[in-house]
């Protein structure tokens, strides 16, 4: 899927900012293709059993940025880079839910098949993942910012390093500290 321009999106962007309406629409047509491929790989990574599939994730995602970020969306990393942020938070938001008292939170679930094996609900690695990347964000807002380009907007290195104005090289360096220290940091929250 060929990527959009970056300058068509900030045109619409300014349209949108404006309160143009119709912009708002052309915005949904002119990014879906690729807001999708990004809640696919997103979703991709979470463990089996998610009820949540891509496109909805898409649509609560564009709902929340043009309803409460509209005026904050300059271009078209910044629009990236909010719909990986909102994304996340959606993700989040239903593994809090999946793991309250409502829906069995600390209950284990047991395989009907196999009444021996027991498994974590996986709403808790999610939680895990928000809590480590939450700590990395405080101890190091650059870092959790190339998480956020990288693994949540499915940006390439040589894009995350453009739009956070830093080399190549500076960017690989950080990332295998960031993997290295998230690895480190989620095996010490899971059991």
């Amino acid at each position: 899927m060929p990527e959009t321009s970056a300058g068509a999106v900030t045109k619409v962007l300014q349209q949108v900012q404006a309160g143009n309406k119709d912009a708002v629409s052309q915005l949904l047509a002119l990014l879906y293709g690729e807001l999708h491929q990004l809640a696919r790989s997103r979703m991709a990574r979470l463990p089996p059993g998610q009820t949540l599939q891509p496109t909805a994730l898409v649509h609560e995602a564009y709902l929340r940025l043009v309803d409460k970020q509209r005026d904050q969306l300059q271009n078209r990393q910044h629009f990236f880079f909010a719909a990986a942020r909102a994304m996340r938070d959606i993700l989040v938001e239903r593994a809090r839910a999946k793991a309250g008292p409502k829906r069995g939170g600390g209950r284990r679930r047991v395989e009907l098949n196999e009444a021996i094996a027991i498994e974590e609900p996986p709403a808790q690695e999610v939680l895990a993942l928000n809590e480590a990347l939450a700590d990395l964000e405080r101890q190091d807002p650059l870092k959790g910012q190339i998480v956020h380009l990288r693994y949540f907007a499915g940006m390439d290195v040589a894009e995350t390093a453009q739009v956070l104005g830093i080399s190549e090289r500076t960017l690989h360096r950080h990332w295998r500290f960031i993997k290295a220290w998230l690895k480190n940091r989620l095996d010490q929250d899971m059991p």
